[in-house]
């Protein structure tokens, strides 16, 4: 047998108006206006069959059925609401599982966690190194890390960083024989390619080069692996600069080149949107933002 309930909205509109005694107190407290407050006690009286509230020399008051069910109903919203409180506060510690891409996770997350855990003690973080980004967010994973343009339906998408790439090398490469002082120097060494060729054909395009073989050196599966072979002197890459900034902070990595080749896409801190708001969801997506901005002051790019 189904419970009879009246409209939870018009309810939560007379508990307050009746707590206050105001129809305006009770709108402003409910960041609505006075007639909808107005409105949403005409619909519970009309539902109920009975007068709730009658004003008298310009004040208002409840009639006695009103007060009766304010005294039978305040209570249960003071529970509900001490209800969420406890479920919001257990949710603020535990495991939580965060999907990102290896490169992701080598390159950036994994060197930083130390950090987040030392403000947030109670909270487990587990890494899920993925492969496909945009599929990873499944019922065992709290948050993920995309990189894409940021329109995934149904999912609340916080924008982390826009990308750029960037050419990078070794040190001892830069101070080897073969000069690197102007793109087209780029005839005497090898490519090294992130997944594929396209981005060193793009990057040349924008400069205007167009003598140069791409399809030349090898193609490596993951961003982290390109960036290391690079370190080791084995090429050329043109490295993610989100991922990169590690090895040219480190002395690792060089910029040769002023030249970036702008990327259509960012990343995106993501989560089902009814998560957002809670507990240890909260707490790492304001983490991550407050990271990103905090070390975008001090990124090293190319110019």
């Amino acid at each position: 047998m189904s419970r009879r309930l009246p409209p939870l909205n018009a309810v939560k509109a007379f508990e307050a108006a009746a707590r206050h005694l105001s129809f305006t107190r009770a709108a402003e407290e409910l960041f609505v206006t006075q007639a909808a407050v107005s409105h949403q006690i005409k619909a519970l009286e009309e539902y109920l069959g009975l007068k709730l509230f009658r004003r008298k020399n310009r004040s208002l008051l409840l009639t006695e059925e009103g007060q009766g069910y304010f005294l039978d109903i305040k209570d249960i919203f003071v529970q509900l609401a001490d209800a969420t409180d406890r479920l919001l506060a257990r949710s603020a510690i535990g495991s939580l599982t965060v999907s990102t891409s290896p490169s992701f996770a080598i390159q950036w997350l994994v060197p930083r966690l130390a950090k987040f855990s030392e403000n947030n003690p109670d909270i487990d973080v587990r890494i899920k190194a993925v492969d496909n980004e945009d599929s990873s967010l499944t019922d065992d994973v709290d948050v993920a890390i995309y990189y894409g343009q940021g329109s995934w339906a149904g999912l609340r998408a916080d924008k982390l960083k826009n990308e750029v790439l960037i050419p990078v090398c070794s040190p001892m490469l830069l101070n080897g024989p073969k000069p690197l002082e102007k793109p087209s120097d780029l005839k005497n060494h090898t490519l090294l390619h992130d997944m594929s060729r396209h981005d060193w054909q793009a990057w040349f395009r924008q400069c205007g080069i167009n003598d140069i073989n791409v399809n030349q050196g090898p193609i490596f599966s993951h961003s982290s692996l390109v960036l290391q072979a690079a370190a080791h002197g084995q090429g050329v890459a043109l490295g993610y600069s989100v991922l990169a900034q590690p090895d040219i902070k480190a002395g690792r990595l060089v910029c040769p080149f002023q030249e970036v080749l702008v990327s259509k896409n960012a990343y995106y801190l993501v989560c089902q949107q009814n998560h957002a708001d809670i507990g240890k969801v909260a707490a790492f997506r304001e983490w991550m933002l407050d990271m990103f901005e905090e070390e975008s002051r001090s990124e090293l790019l190319p110019g």
